[in-house]
């Protein structure tokens, strides 16, 4: 069994830079406080981040708008499918809303719903954004 769940919060920083960071390596190992990290920002090609803790591929790509990925842990099984998120950034009054649609989860891998993608991202790129 799987399950889905959204996170979301506001970051004091425009789309494109979140984007931009987001997809591409040394700017994403900045936006995560230092975590190593391999990506690109070209449709299909794959990716690790956080030392190789997550892997997984570019599947749609949106400038400055949306950027949907396979995601993988080391926590997932082998006989788990990849997990799927959809990160959605909308210009907000005082920076982006950034929304996170986190899809196919293990059941059990509860730690992204409930406070993973807040310490691990959120928090963190408020830190970078907003530095």
């Amino acid at each position: 069994m799987t399950f889905d769940f959204t996170v979301t919060d506001v970051m004091p920083a425009k789309p494109k830079q979140i984007y931009d960071a987001w997809l591409d390596s040394r700017g994403h190992a900045k936006m995560t406080g230092g975590q190593p990290a391999s990506i690109t920002a070209a449709e299909g090609d794959r990716f690790t981040v956080w030392w190789g803790y997550i892997t997984g591929r570019n599947i749609v790509l949106e400038p400055g708008r949306r950027i949907v990925q396979s995601w993988r842990t080391m926590q997932f099984q082998d006989s788990d499918f990849d997990s799927q998120i959809e990160v959605l950034l909308e210009p907000v009054v005082g920076g982006t809303r950034v929304t996170i649609h986190h899809r196919n989860m293990p059941d059990g891998l509860t730690n992204y719903r409930d406070a993973g993608w807040q310490r691990d991202y959120f928090d963190l790129m408020k830190r970078f954004f907003g530095g």
